[in-house]
């Protein structure tokens, strides 16, 4: 009964573990393209130079 449990045990581990990886995976490429996207919609300084589009 133990040996049983155990293996329902890491099943579960395992079955959690790959879904939060997947979702960590589409967060990374959300991320990502908003990044890209900062790069090429980036707003005229008022030099009319391009300029960060972030604040940090």
């Amino acid at each position: 009964m133990v040996p049983l449990l155990l293996v329902l045990l890491l099943a579960l581990i395992l079955f959690g573990a790959g879904f939060a990886l997947k979702a960590l995976w589409w967060v990374a490429i959300i991320l990502l393209v908003v990044w890209l996207l900062g790069f090429v919609i980036r707003p005229a300084a008022s030099g009319g130079r391009r300029s960060r589009w972030y604040r940090w």
